[in-house]
């Protein structure tokens, strides 16, 4: 799907590619051959640019040539009610437009609509380049403290029972981790990158910074650190959850097993003894009232049994 706008300091609207204008962007979700091949065609883009985000391993990194930039930054996608990911979002500078390209529909970029209009502009570059990265910051965040929430309710649920699948959800939010760890750390290096490349004159053309976007950059940095910080934190926690509830569940199976053996040595007592006085040979009590005297010998030493188990917490 290609979605081509442009903003003014009024609105936010809709192009196509036989009524462009200068400072236009080109949205690609999971774009055909066709929309490829048209965007490369109108914006000079080389096609490899186009396709690197489309590949799901792709790594964030810059790439440049004479006249084009391309940025790749991971960007975080929660796909289920436990279950977080992290995507390849490419974004091509050109001297005229600026492009985004993804396999999906993405929060990051559904920020950017009519509604929001005054919060950015399409034609300023650079600054919309760092407000995108930005949002992805602070996505990340959110996503964060959401992991966060959804951590603490499932410890209260395996506080009261020990269920797989409260540890099968806590599995899926540590993969989420892992790949948050991973995809922010590599933004981090290419917003380093960025800091750099500000004062080359080999990107001045490109990358026209002001001080407000310097500030817009140091501050997505500011907010990646923090991201940094905070999955490392709860990625410690999680793995310390995860070894104190194998733990404890561990734990749980041994005191059934204590409590299973001991109800079985107790209920072998008075069968036991019932065998051995209903054998048809001469035993003692075998006239009047050698059933009750039996069953109340049974019921003594079961009791003396049970009491002792008791005594060494077998259950």
């Amino acid at each position: 799907m290609l979605k081509i706008h442009r903003s003014n300091c009024t609105d936010l609207y809709e192009l196509t590619l036989q009524t462009l204008e200068r400072g236009a962007w080109f949205n690609l979700i999971n774009p055909t051959p066709a929309e490829l091949e048209q965007v490369a065609a109108t914006t000079g883009t080389p096609l490899d640019f186009l396709k690197a985000a489309l590949d799901e391993e792709e790594r964030s990194r810059i790439e440049l040539e004479e006249t084009h930039m391309l940025v790749i930054t991971n960007i975080p996608v929660m796909r289920g009610h436990d279950s977080y990911d992290a995507l390849p979002l490419g974004i091509v500078l050109t001297p005229d437009y600026i492009i985004t390209i993804c396999l999906e529909s993405n929060e990051v970029l559904a920020d950017f609509k009519p509604e929001n209009h005054r919060l950015f502009s399409t034609f300023k570059k650079t600054r919309f380049l760092f407000q995108i990265l930005y949002k992805s910051a602070t996505l990340y965040l959110k996503y964060l403290k959401q992991i966060n929430r959804r951590t603490d309710e499932i410890e209260r649920y395996l506080r009261r029972s020990m269920q797989n699948e409260e540890i099968f959800q806590l599995l899926e939010l540590q993969k989420g981790l892992t790949y948050f760890a991973a995809s922010l750390r590599s933004n981090g290096i290419v917003l380093e990158k960025l800091l750099r490349l500000r004062s080359t004159s080999q990107v001045q053309h490109l990358l026209k910074m002001y001080e407000e976007d310097e500030d817009l950059l140091e501050d997505v940095i500011i907010e990646n650190k923090q991201a940094i910080e905070m999955v490392e934190m709860y990625s410690r926690i999680m793995n310390g959850m995860m070894d104190t509830f194998t733990s404890i569940i561990s734990n749980n199976l041994n005191r059934v097993m204590k409590f299973l053996a001991s109800m079985t040595i107790i209920l072998a007592i008075p069968t036991m003894v019932s065998s051995f006085m209903g054998m048809n040979v001469d035993v003692p009590f075998g006239g009047n009232g050698g059933f009750i005297i039996t069953l109340l010998f049974a019921v003594g030493v079961t009791a003396l049994s049970a009491f002792g188990l008791w005594r060494k917490g077998m259950f």
